[in-house]
């Protein structure tokens, strides 16, 4: 199911409150997450260009990507994440903990 882990992605927290998660992950070429399932619906913004190989358990698909470029996904995406391309990789990742942080960030 999961990519052979050889050289691990680093999650570096960025920020955390009842709210929000924001993680920023950077992949050596070939890293990898490993395998896991989103608790939370999220948004993904790619800091470098990068190919993003994505195990979903059934396929593997290489999606390429540019810096600045961003996606989102619903709450119980369950996948592995590997850098399938040449050179690092990095992207933040902000996870939506309560449906009431879109109103909180209005707010801002």
């Amino acid at each position: 199911m999961a990519f052979k882990c050889d050289i691990p992605a680093v999650a570096t927290l960025q920020s955390e409150n009842e709210n929000v998660r924001i993680t920023r992950w950077d992949f050596a070429p070939g890293a990898v997450t490993g395998w896991h399932e989103h608790g939370w619906p999220y948004f993904v913004v790619m800091i470098t260009d990068g190919v993003m190989r994505v195990h979903d358990g059934e396929k593997v698909v290489d999606v390429p990507w540019k810096a600045g470029a961003a996606y989102q996904r619903p709450a119980g995406i369950r996948h592995d994440v590997m850098n399938g391309g040449a050179r690092p990789m990095s992207f933040v990742e902000i996870e939506i903990k309560r449906s009431e942080a879109f109103a909180f960030a209005a707010q801002i």
